[in-house]
């Protein structure tokens, strides 16, 4: 099967020298690694990050400081005196990386490497959802100090399903002891195995030559890598960036909704607004429940959960000419028709008047800390139903991207087991 751009172009995934942590100079493997650095939950979860160990990845993916300068500045400082007092070390040659993610049935493979960069036109790689310039802007003024990938970006492929390629390295390699094994505290056990025989190098490219993927988490970071890479000159090492590719046809992803806060929204507000246009029920159940209700309405109509006030409210059934006249005509009915395209072109701009910025708007991952913290601020929670990756892949295919913070596909790769410098 033959999954290329249209110029016939594929993926090209090449060998780095990882920095990696050097286990006997840190308490322990699990203590230095952190989440992606936006789904950190903010400031709690950062300080316990912060105190699980001194050397703990996170005070490079989210120095703190006063001024973003000094962030990025504070983030270099503290790499290259970890470089310099041996905490992290590079390998002593390039490879690519075997990452195996599991906990309990669910079991994901696939293959750290950095990965040569292209634009969104060559089909290559597709991104799925808009992103914020600011961010990038932000993340690619700490990479540049810092000069090197920090975490990877997680990328899938299509691949036949059967033991080829790709799959057949992946699959002898995890037979071999790992380089490294740890398990998080969120239950996810953690290899890693290297592969350096030029014979097997060159089985995967060979493989992914016929290959397009989907930017599934870490679109920020991609747009950060091209931001980058026109910043220098070519060739230089800034023509790659450093990513996780998984064949979902083997090892399926998990897709999540990312839901929203609204911090200066009331619900009872949010609710008064929405009462002429959208059917409101309240829902007096336990949070799974509320999702139950949630999944009901959403495989009828666009439906979101309101959260904020110590119970749940479902709204769905949007007035159809209200949605006519809120919804850009120019993209795919399957665009139009989106959970996300309604919640931010009717509810946020029309209904609610509520600017997309971080001022107005936080963007969490996790359900249960959507819901706290809402209740804790007295806001409005907006809880959403995931999307299916079909549709993800369909739209993405047609150049078609996705408001922005559409879907969160996991289980994203742990950050701190592999990075990589531009200097090494």
């Amino acid at each position: 099967m033959n999954t290329t751009g249209p110029d016939g172009k594929g993926l090209r995934l090449t060998p780095i020298r990882g920095l990696r942590y050097v286990p006997d100079r840190v308490g322990s493997l699990a203590a230095v690694t952190s989440p992606p650095y936006d789904v950190v939950v903010r400031p709690d979860g950062l300080l316990h990050l912060e105190s699980a160990d001194p050397h703990n990845i996170v005070r490079l993916i989210l120095p703190q400081a006063d001024t973003p300068e000094a962030r990025h500045q504070q983030a270099a400082d503290t790499l290259r005196q970890w470089l310099a007092d041996g905490i992290l070390a590079p390998e002593a040659e390039p490879a690519l990386y075997v990452y195996e993610q599991r906990n309990g049935d669910l079991l994901q493979r696939g293959l750290i490497g950095a990965l040569e960069l292209s634009e969104a036109h060559e089909g290559v790689v597709l991104p799925h959802e808009d992103v914020m310039p600011h961010i990038v802007e932000d993340r690619a003024d700490l990479m540049g100090a810092t000069a090197a990938n920090l975490e990877p970006l997680l990328l899938t492929y299509r691949g036949e399903g059967t033991r080829t390629g790709a799959t057949a390295v992946i699959e002898r390699a995890v037979n071999r002891p790992p380089l490294l094994a740890t398990t998080t505290e969120d239950g996810f056990s953690h290899r890693l195995w290297s592969v350096t025989d030029p014979a097997e190098l060159a089985e995967i490219q060979a493989d992914f030559a016929r290959r397009q993927a989907l930017i599934a988490d870490g679109h920020h970071r991609w747009a950060t890598y091209l931001r980058l890479r026109g910043r220098h000159a070519s060739p230089s090492p800034w023509d790659h960036g450093l990513v996780l590719l998984v064949d979902t046809t083997r090892y399926p992803l998990q897709v999540r909704a990312i839901h929203r806060l609204l911090h200066d929204l009331p619900v009872a507000d949010a609710l008064t607004a929405v009462a002429d246009s959208f059917r409101v029920r309240r829902v007096d159940a336990p949070l799974p429940r509320a999702l139950d209700a949630l999944a009901e309405a959403a495989a009828e109509s666009n439906a979101f959960l309101l959260a904020g006030d110590g119970t749940f409210h479902l709204v769905d059934r949007p007035d159809p000419g209200l949605l006519a006249r809120t919804i850009r005509h120019d993209r795919p009915e399957l665009w139009r028709t989106l959970d996300a395209t309604v919640l931010h072109s009717t509810l946020l701009d029309h209904i609610w008047r509520i600017p997309d910025d971080p001022d107005h708007i936080a963007y969490i991952h996790d359900t249960r800390a959507a819901v706290q913290k809402a209740e804790h601020d007295g806001v409005t929670a907006v809880l959403m139903h995931p999307v299916r990756e079909e549709v993800v892949r369909e739209l993405a295919r047609q150049g078609v991207t996705m408001p922005r913070k559409s879907t969160s596909f996991g289980p994203k790769p742990a950050t701190g087991l592999v990075l990589r410098s531009l200097e090494h």
